[in-house]
């Protein structure tokens, strides 16, 4: 079970972090991915994390904004985002390798 929590409604600029607690299966076993669904979108990664702690994007823009990093001894999963923008307003999910996903948390950027 992946279960996301921390989304809320944020001004431009500021920062927010997201978090995604893992149960259910070996969490250092899995690399784990963030992904978001902006409305009337489809669903993008934006970045996972390898179980050794190295990132990759899937949006390479959001690189230098968005940081993911995990902890292995609380099988959790973050989301650190900061100079948050309008377009960033979405649906943010967890997932294990881009596979089964949570129920998200909703980001909504505005002023």
């Amino acid at each position: 079970e992946l279960v996301e929590s921390g989304g809320r409604l944020v001004k431009p600029g500021e920062s927010l972090t997201l978090s995604c607690k893992a149960s259910g299966f070996i969490f250092s076993n899995f690399a784990m991915d963030w992904g978001r669904q902006a409305p009337g979108k489809g669903l993008e990664w934006i970045v996972g994390v390898f179980s050794n702690g190295q990132s990759y994007y899937g949006d390479a823009s959001l690189k230098g904004r968005f940081t993911a990093y995990r902890d292995e001894n609380r099988n959790m999963l973050y989301l650190q985002m900061n100079d948050l923008r309008p377009e960033d307003t979405a649906i943010y999910y967890c997932a294990r390798q881009r596979g089964p996903r949570g129920q998200g948390t909703q980001v909504t950027v505005s002023s």
